[in-house]
């Protein structure tokens, strides 16, 4: 008696090239398709709150500054989710990294050195840096030395950056007011914004860590060993490719952007540390390296995307007063929608009979 034709997923041997930008593209405006019958359902116009959403975050200079405002850490958090996703290292674990850059950055800003702005300024920009790369430091050398999985301790990592946070704005940096919040920084430790924007250097230093990146990933020999291994660990190890010493590398440069991000926001956009800091930039970042196909120039235009997504759900609420979960709603759609179509461009259905040795028709043929 024959069976019935049994799907089952088959890697494709040379990914299409068109498919890998298409899809993503595909990708988003379904989850807008379906992000709009939700909208239906709450009794909104989809339209109205589509066309709200793009003329707030992209109509005017102002709301597109805003959106760099928002893509800002977005994007340099998503560069190092990218880079570790590259090789295959699934770090989850960018939103701590935001956290402890933020934590060391004020640290330095109520230190009261006396120093002038451009060196308190650096102080604070290298300290995040170290901190970020400390941190994304640890799990790395867990996976690389002892094999523990990197998306458990990346995930509970950031509970102790953002833990460790609220103790200090709860506690030794509480200020006194008695909110839970630091005192603002003084005027030497604030990156000042252009014109009348809240666009500060933080934009500059993100642009200029795509472009590093890109060279470094697409154009030089390190970049091409962490493809490698990425793409065929055996393969990597086989042609004596030091995977455990680029684990570790990789972590430390995605953790330092990550850090990065965290001094831009509380130097640059909030002039103090507190709970909250971050909405879930590093776990947005997840989405933006996705969306952007792991390549720097992708995940700098997934990054304002999702940062002019930010900005037109706050649109929504404030005009139409709509929830703010359904932005968190409809990024979750798109992070659906990419990851379904992620498989889509890797892998492709086969249809075969199973028999009763468990093979499908086409194995038996093959063999």
């Amino acid at each position: 008696m024959p069976f019935p034709l049994i799907p089952r997923l088959e890697r494709r041997l040379e990914p299409s090239k068109w498919l890998e930008w298409s899809v993503p593209v595909t990708s988003v405006l379904a989850a807008l398709i379906l992000g709009a019958i939700i909208l239906l359902l709450v009794g909104s116009n989809p339209i109205t709150a589509y066309r709200e959403l793009f003329v707030s975050a992209f109509g005017s200079w102002i709301g597109f500054s805003e959106t760099l405002v928002k893509a800002t850490p977005l994007l340099l958090c998503g560069l190092g989710v990218m880079l570790s996703f590259r090789m295959l290292f699934w770090n989850i674990g960018a939103e701590g990294q935001l956290h402890i850059g933020a934590m060391v950055a004020t640290g330095i800003a109520l230190s009261g050195l006396q120093w002038p702005s451009w060196l308190l300024l650096t102080a604070m920009f290298l300290a995040a840096l170290l901190a970020g790369a400390v941190w994304g430091l640890i799990p790395a050398y867990l996976k690389a030395r002892h094999g523990v999985n990197e998306i458990i301790t990346t995930l509970m990592m950031n509970y102790i950056a953002i833990l460790w946070v609220a103790h200090m704005v709860y506690g030794p940096w509480r200020s006194p007011s008695n909110f839970p919040i630091t005192v603002v920084f003084p005027d030497e430790a604030q990156l000042y914004p252009f014109g009348d924007t809240r666009l500060t250097w933080g934009i500059v230093y993100a642009l200029v860590a795509v472009v590093i990146l890109y060279f470094l990933q697409e154009k030089s020999t390190w970049g091409y060993q962490v493809r490698v291994t990425g793409e065929n660990p055996q393969a990597a190890r086989y042609a004596g490719i030091r995977i455990n010493r680029n684990i570790v590398l990789v972590m430390m440069i995605a953790g330092a952007l990550a850090g990065l991000s965290g001094m831009v926001e509380v130097a640059g956009i909030q002039f103090r540390l507190m709970r909250g800091i971050s909405p879930g930039y590093g776990y947005t970042a997840i989405i933006v390296a996705f969306l952007g196909k792991r390549h720097p120039i992708g995940v700098l235009v997934a990054a304002i995307l999702l940062g002019g997504l930010l900005v037109g759900g706050e649109a929504l609420q404030i005009n139409m007063k709509l929830p703010v979960s359904l932005v968190f709603i409809i990024q979750g759609l798109i992070l659906f929608f990419v990851l379904g179509g992620e498989i889509n461009t890797r892998y492709r259905i086969v249809w075969g009979r199973r028999h009763t040795s468990g093979k499908t028709a086409g194995d038996v043929q093959r063999a």
